[in-house]
């Protein structure tokens, strides 16, 4: 087997020796097939270039038909099996790396070309034969008829063995004759389209240019033209067409007839419609999904001035445990009802409904009127998801939180929009649920921020990012300064500076909260062994630093162990370390969640029960929780800011100190900031306290220089 040709000029010699091979047997000529294959390698390279020229032009096809009949390929054969090796191996050798649709439809054009050619060098050949017999006649008038007859027989074998429909119809549009393919592409005899007018053939769907190119060319201003032309057929349905139109002249080079020829696109038209139905709808609810309402969605925000828009995007409350307790084939009958309710909401002009993928809908609507407009829809849908639906004999009630935004067009793109709106929704569902809200654009700036620092997180640690800051924590009796309380802030290279409150929830929810601890845990211990070396061992008291434990690092089974191993890597005692938990993570907490904290305490670590009286304090849960430090919330101190402090208040921190003395505890207390506070405190009965009176949070070497200060007096 030979290989495949390498070069263009290689593949374009094997192009025309398949077609010598196709036409030579059906061909009268002296020539051997080398010296014919040789003949039509020219006309094969001019039809090379035409299919692959920046701009079409069908002579080359019309060249090649006429060549043929001067090559004396006037076999109606030959031009069939010229067709059927151009449109069979002329993209395949000639196309090169250009657009394979585009090549295959010049590679039809061209072949509608060639046949125009050899047809109407056929014809003019034949008129010339007609012309020699005519002046011949008197010698040869037997002859010259039987060789007209043999042409024009030549003539109609091609013209009804063509594949494709041809039509020859007048300057004035009458059809004079048709073909077989054509025929039965209309379902029509030749007597019923023979005399009916081109123009009669109008269709809705024509093309804006369709019958100002006619017009042109039967003016004889253009020689041809091509397009998608639908036309009714006798039964109601609909022919689609790719349609070429030419003008034939007489040997004078006036107009004279018009050839149309066309090729049935009926079923790859309806074939490319279903496939583009499939991918612009929802498979299972049958609605426009997320490319079609897209597209919707950019097309409204590119509407002119005065345009508006309206978008309600809704998420069903719950229907994730549809799913799991009744599988998600019932969750999937779930949403079909959904999508049925949906789509009877949206029934205005410029409104749509789509599935955005899940259990995520989204409703549109357009207009000038879309601040009214779009809370009516809302408001229609939520009434809407009321009724219970039945599935598998359940009858479920289906909510959904819904995120409005309305505007004018031409501010937003279409993903800034739907971004908003997703933003919207997640604050509704985070309300309660069961409700829409209305686009805030500071609630939505602080959400991106959020997810900006979320998903900046997991680096940030890598980077050194971190850093911690530490607060005295001071004895209310003597005014030394007894260790310190560890605070993380984090250097982001935008936002600069930012406290816990404003990144600690966002780890927790990312679980970098358990790395993020160990690493806030270790640093602050080996800060606790810096500041033991610099006192000179026991000279200025051991001063214990404070750390603050989260939820998920309580139930994070290496707590104990880490702990252990940041102790003994930095020669710190168990005694130094005390970790502060939050009352409202040990409230109710069973005795799995409290063993970590037992045998860290039973270690000789300090346990703090942090904001002691924000939550439903239970004072007798105190007895079974291994803390020894309460630390009163910074409410308590708040109040004694004025002059006379509130008795009552005053009587509740009384009466948690005795409390808290009884059962052993010391007792701190947060947000001190003026030395009132300081003194009623110290009357009260508080052991140390910490706050901006003594101190803010700052870089460890001032907690020294304050510890030194004390020392020294």
């Amino acid at each position: 087997m030979s290989a495949e040709p390498d070069g263009p000029e290689d593949r374009l010699r094997r192009f025309a020796t398949i077609w010598s091979r196709a036409v030579y047997p059906v061909t009268s000529t002296s020539s051997t097939r080398p010296e014919f294959e040789e003949r039509l390698l020219p006309l094969a390279r001019r039809l090379s270039e035409a299919l692959r020229a920046r701009s079409f032009d069908a002579d080359a096809g019309r060249t090649a038909g006429a060549a043929l009949v001067e090559a004396h390929c006037t076999d109606p054969e030959a031009l069939s099996r010229t067709l059927d090796c151009v449109d069979a191996y002329l993209v395949l050798y000639c196309g090169g790396d250009g657009d394979r649709e585009d090549l295959r439809a010049r590679s039809a054009r061209l072949q509608h070309a060639m046949a125009a050619g050899f047809a109407r060098a056929l014809r003019e050949r034949t008129l010339a034969e007609q012309e020699a017999i005519a002046q011949a006649a008197l010698e040869a008038q037997g002859v010259v008829a039987q060789a007209l007859h043999a042409t024009e027989a030549r003539f109609r074998a091609v013209f009804e063995g063509a594949a494709i429909g041809i039509g020859i119809a007048d300057l004035e549009g009458n059809v004079l004759q048709v073909n077989g393919a054509l025929r039965r592409m209309f379902g029509l005899s030749e007597q019923g389209l023979r005399g009916r007018n081109v123009r009669d053939w109008v269709h809705p769907d024509d093309a804006p240019q369709t019958w100002r190119l006619y017009d042109e060319l039967v003016s004889g201003e253009r020689e041809h033209y091509h397009l998608e032309k639908a036309f009714h057929r006798p039964d109601g349905t609909v022919l689609w067409t790719n349609l070429t139109v030419s003008l034939l002249r007489d040997p004078d080079g006036e107009p004279q007839y018009q050839l149309a020829l066309m090729e049935d696109t009926t079923e790859r038209r309806l074939l490319n419609l279903r496939l583009r139905y499939e991918a612009t709808h929802d498979a299972l609810t049958g609605l426009p999904n997320r490319t079609f309402f897209f597209e919707r969605l950019e097309k409204a925000l590119g509407a002119g001035e005065g345009q508006r828009f309206g978008l309600c995007y809704l998420d069903l409350d719950g229907f994730k445990t549809v799913n799991d307790s009744l599988g998600h084939a019932a969750g999937d009958r779930l949403l079909v009802e959904v999508a049925d309710r949906l789509q009877a909401c949206a029934t205005a002009p410029g409104e749509m409904v789509a599935r955005l993928g899940g259990d995520e809908f989204v409703a549109l609507t357009t207009g000038s009127d879309t601040e009214r407009t779009v809370d009516e829809l809302a408001a229609r849908i939520m009434n809407a998801l009321l009724a219970p639906i039945s599935v598998d004999g359940r009858e479920l009630t289906v909510r959904g939180s819904i995120g409005i935004v309305e505007g004018p067009a031409g501010e937003r793109s279409a993903a800034e929009v739907l971004r908003s709106a997703d933003i919207t929704m997640y604050r509704a569902k985070s309300a309660g649920g069961n409700r829409f809200e209305l686009a805030d654009p500071e609630a939505d700036a602080r959400a991106i921020t959020r997810h900006g620092l979320t998903t900046a997180l997991p680096t940030a640690l890598d980077r050194g990012e971190f850093f911690i800051e530490y607060q005295p924590l001071v004895h209310l009796g003597d005014g030394s300064v007894r260790g310190a309380e560890a605070l993380v802030r984090w250097l982001h290279p935008q936002h600069g500076v930012l406290s816990p409150d404003r990144f600690i929830p966002l780890a927790e929810h990312t679980g970098l909260i358990v790395p993020l601890g160990r690493w806030v845990l270790e640093q602050s211990v080996r800060q606790a062994r810096e500041w033991r070396d610099r006192h000179g061992g026991e000279a200025l008291g051991p001063l214990r630093i404070n750390v603050n434990l989260s939820p998920c690092q309580l139930t994070h089974p290496g707590l104990v162990q880490d702990t252990v191993d940041i102790l003994e890597r930095t020669g710190v005692a168990p005694e130094a370390l005390c970790l502060e938990v939050t009352e409202s993570a040990l409230i109710g907490a069973d005795d799995d969640l409290l063993k970590p904290l037992r045998r860290l305490a039973e270690m000789g670590v300090d346990i703090a029960l942090d904001d002691f009286g924000t939550g439903y304090s239970n004072l007798a849960n105190l007895r079974r929780l291994p803390v020894s430090v309460l630390k009163l919330d910074r409410s308590f101190t708040q109040s004694m800011q004025q002059f006379p402090a509130d008795p009552v208040d005053l009587k509740i921190v009384e009466g948690i100190v005795s409390l808290a003395h009884s059962l052993d505890l010391a007792v701190t207390v947060e947000g001190v900031e003026t030395g009132a506070q300081a003194e009623q405190l110290r009357i009260l009965g508080c052991d140390t306290a910490q706050g901006w009176y003594y101190a803010r949070p700052g870089p460890p070497d001032r907690l020294h220089e304050l510890a030194l200060v004390d020392a020294t007096g």
